[in-house]
Formats: structure tokens, sequence, C-alpha cells
């Protein structure tokens, strides 16, 4: 038993990052929004896409694991153009997931500290913190960082989703009419939630940077079932907390006719003040430093993830040799670091104090490039570029198939709806 415990805690660590990095704002923000908004109905399209989406994460673990490679080598192996495709899908997408993240993260600051006063100035603050933090310690820091992290997250949504399930849900208040889900307002929000549930798609090639790293760290090689039961695990998680961030909004903001605040340190004080209704005002503190410190290991591990990738991806496409790669492009980490952050601030002054919006955009764009890299990451591990002992189930590639079809349906359905407007 103790021999283990001992491998786990050498392999646990890319799947905690992972867990952290989607417990953010799709948790905290989206999971309750779609609680306080439609109630109990929204559930079943949240285990539903969790379900579809899973097999792309975990290929990620898979691919690196078996390979001793990240995915991204992968997309260089399905040729130039799959990997130019990731890397402009990289770009697009980046500043906005960010400046989302950073967004809300803030405003969890302001409301901890009650310093709304700075305006700008916290976002500035806070992204300069997480780029110093990240430049200095790299993955050593952010490793022992995000496990503190995971408990104290744990430990304080457990306890509100069972005082919630104890009290039981409000009382509608008299007039309260329900939103409707299903026109333009609706789905556009249904696939927002769905964008960023559990993450988005394209975060499956950090899972695969973060497991190599990890190696490299303990010096310990796991093997393939070692990796997997480390990501599954934590996706588990990851997906009772979904469903528990959407009862809690349900049970304790649903009916009550109120409207959630689009402000960020609104929304913030608000989603704590939830927690703190359910729990008793005692926990106040508590759970706003809780809220807090998700968010900073969400933001911290998101700056971390889209350099790290982009690191690669540049090693990949402008070296041809690659014991030239690692030397050349080295500084590229700390640089990325900074654009990314300059680049989402750019983005939260051009959203001002429009969260949902800001929110909202950035899911459904990454809703939108999910089939495209979900499609990559099948292929990688279903045909000539893993051996055959290392593939996936028959299960988990049907699995595969339905999640492709899913979103790229949905997709469609998306740009249709947009291209009628």
């Amino acid at each position: 038993m103790n021999e283990k415990l001992c491998i786990f805690s050498k392999t646990a660590g890319p799947g905690i990052l992972f867990a952290c990095t989607a417990i953010g704002v799709s948790h905290l923000v989206q999971s309750t929004r779609a609680g306080a908004d439609f109630g109990l109905l929204i559930l079943g399209f949240v285990i539903l896409v969790l379900l579809l989406k899973y097999p792309f994460f975990e290929y990620g673990s898979r691919y690196a694991n078996s390979t001793q490679t990240s995915i991204i080598d992968g997309y260089k192996k399905l040729g130039k153009p799959a990997l130019w495709l990731y890397f402009l899908l990289t770009i697009s997408s980046m500043f906005f997931v960010t400046g989302a993240v950073g967004f809300v993260t803030a405003g969890f600051f302001e409301n901890l500290f009650g310093i709304d006063f700075l305006g700008e100035w916290t976002v500035i603050i806070l992204f300069a913190v997480c780029v110093g933090t990240l430049a200095i310690g790299k993955y050593n820091v952010l490793d022992s960082l995000i496990k503190i992290i995971a408990i104290v997250l744990l430990i304080s949504t457990i306890s509100a989703f069972l005082f919630a399930l104890y009290n039981g849900p409000i009382d509608p208040v008299i007039g309260f009419e329900p939103k409707e889900l299903w026109n333009i307002t609706g789905i556009f929000f249904l696939l927002a939630l769905m964008g960023w549930m559990p993450t988005a798609v394209d975060l499956s090639s950090w899972n695969s940077l973060w497991t190599l790293e990890r190696i490299k760290q303990t010096k310990y090689k796991p093997k393939l079932k070692e990796t997997l039961l480390e990501f599954r695990l934590a996706y588990i998680i990851t997906s009772i907390l979904a469903v528990m961030f959407v009862v809690l909004g349900s049970f304790i903001f649903y009916g009550s006719g109120e409207e959630l605040p689009n402000n960020n340190s609104h929304f913030a004080n608000k989603v704590v003040t939830l927690y703190t209704e359910t729990i008793g005002d005692w926990s106040y503190i508590i759970i706003a430093a809780s809220a807090f410190t998700v968010m900073f290991g969400t933001i911290i591990a998101v700056l971390d993830g889209y350099s790290r990738s982009l690191q690669r991806t540049v090693e990949l496409i402008f070296t041809k040799k690659e014991d030239k790669i690692r030397t050349k492009f080295r500084t590229f980490y700390v640089i990325f670091l900074i654009v990314i952050s300059t680049g989402a601030l750019v983005v939260i002054f051009q959203f001002g104090s429009n969260l949902k919006e800001l929110v909202d955009f950035a899911t459904v764009l990454s809703f939108v490039i999910a089939p495209i890299i979900a499609i990559f990451n099948f292929r990688l591990v279903t045909g000539k570029y893993l051996e055959k002992e290392h593939q996936p189930s028959t299960l988990l590639k049907i699995l595969s198939f339905s999640g492709i079809v899913f979103l790229s349906g949905f997709a469609i359905f998306f740009l249709f709806i947009k291209f009628l407007q």
C-alpha cells in the first residue's frame, strides 16, 4: 500500500493542474450561472459534455506517456499544416481565454481584500505577480502551489454542497418566470457553458506537456496505467465538482428573481455570498479566500500552459534539428508569458466591466475550435503514431467518435445561427 502511494505521489501533478485549470471559470462562474439561470434543467447537458469530451483530454496524457513527447509533437507528425493550424488556433484564442480568467480572478481578489478602488490596476498587478512567479519558479512552484489550492477548494465546495442539500432549494419568489433555454440567448449560453466544460479541448496539449515536466521533475517514468489513473481521478473530481456548482447555483439562487451581476468584483461578491448564506456568515472570509485561491491557481496554470505550448510549437515550426531546439528557444517561455499577459490586458480593457460578455465570447470561441483538436488527438492515438498496446479501448474509441460528432454538430449549428442573425 505504501509503495502504491509512493508511486502515485511521484505521478500526481499533471491531473491536479488540469483540475485546477478547469475548476476556475467553468465551475465558479459558468456552472454557478447555469444553475442560477436555468436550475437543474441544465445538469444533463453538463454531464453529457463532461462524458463526451473526456477522451480528448485523456489522449494528451496517453500520448505523452507512450511516446515521451508532447501531443504537439504529434501534430507535426500529422503534417506541418496541422501544426500551423494548432498554432493559429492557439494565437486566436489565448488572449481572450487568459483575459476572461484574469478578469474573473481580479474580481475575486478585489472582493477578498475590498480594494475595488484600484480599478484596472488590480488585474495589472495580478498578471505581474503571476508572470514573476512562473518566470522564477516555473513548474516546481506551480506544482507545489496547485496542490494546496486543490485541497482548499475541495473542502470548501463539498461543505457548501452538503449544507445546500440539507437546506434544500429556496422557494421561488411570487411571479418568478424561469429563463427560456431554447431561444437564441439560451442556446448561446449553453454553447458557452459547454465550451469550457470542464475546459477548452485545445488545452489537452497542456496535459502532455505537464506529464513530461513531471517525469523530468521526479525522474520517475510511470507506466501508462499509472499516468491514466492520476488523470482519471482528477477528471472524476472535476466532473463531480461541476455538478456541485450547478446544484449550488440552482438551490441557492434559482427562483430568487435576482440577476447575477455583470461586474467582476460584484459577481465575485455574489458568489461568495451564496456560499456563506448556505454555510453561515462565519465562513465568509474562508470562502472568499478559497475562491480567490482557486482562481489564482487557474490563471497561473493558464499562463504556464499557453506559454509552454507556444514555446514548443515555435520550436517545432522554426527549428529543423532537434538538438538545437532547447537552447535556441529556451528564453521564449518568459517572452510568451509577457506577450500573453499584455494581450489579455488589452482584451480586458476592451470589454470593460462586461464580465458575462467576455467569458461567453471566450468560451464559445473554445467550443468552435474544439472539433478540430478533437480530431487531431483521436487520429494520433488510434493510428500508426501509437503502438497498439497503448491505444485506447474500443469503448473509448466509440465515445471519441460520438464526441467528435457532438462537438462538430453544435459548432456548425452555432455558426449557422450567427450567420442568419
